[in-house]
């Protein structure tokens, strides 16, 4: 891995700079190789198939998190976003760190809109983060699978909330 001088990096001076799909890819294969060890022969590019509907969107998310916090520098995704959370929302801490929870375990805008409005949090300062962090627009499709063709090309895997 190459390492990326960043001074904003957790206040270390070098972070790595890694690829989601290069990293992806070897989870995928990491997978494929649990799952052809239990079912005792080669399950092939069903196994990263399998990988990629079941875990892409989620492994992503955390790779996303992980460059907001400015932990590790995914060059996939905005620059301006690495270390975002170091950098941004001071007067908003809590309320930060409440809304990064519920990102963390998979929850979209809408849900972290409808806890804010049950709890009667500051609307304006909840959307003024959601806005902030753009989780949709940091959606990546997968690039070293596609469903029923070869290695290698795109796969669009199920997003999250859809069946």
């Amino acid at each position: 891995m190459a390492s990326l001088t960043v001074p904003e990096a957790r206040g270390h001076g070098t972070v790595e700079k890694s690829s989601v799909y290069v990293e992806g890819e070897k989870e995928a294969q990491r997978h494929k190789w649990i799952e052809s060890e239990r079912a005792g022969r080669d399950l092939g590019e069903d196994a990263i198939g399998s990988w990629v509907q079941q875990h892409w969107w989620g492994y992503l998310r955390a790779r996303w998190i992980e460059h907001l916090q400015g932990i590790r520098f995914w060059v996939e995704l905005d620059r301006g976003d690495f270390g975002l959370l170091q950098r941004a929302f001071q007067d908003d801490a809590l309320l930060l760190d409440r809304i990064m929870d519920r990102i963390k375990a998979g929850q979209e805008n809408l849900n972290i809109i409808v806890w804010a409005l049950d709890w009667h949090l500051p609307m304006d300062r909840v959307r003024y983060i959601l806005n902030s962090l753009d989780i949709n627009s940091r959606r990546l499709v997968c690039k070293f699978y596609r469903q029923g063709s070869s290695a290698g090309e795109e796969l669009k895997p199920e997003e999250p909330g859809t069946v």
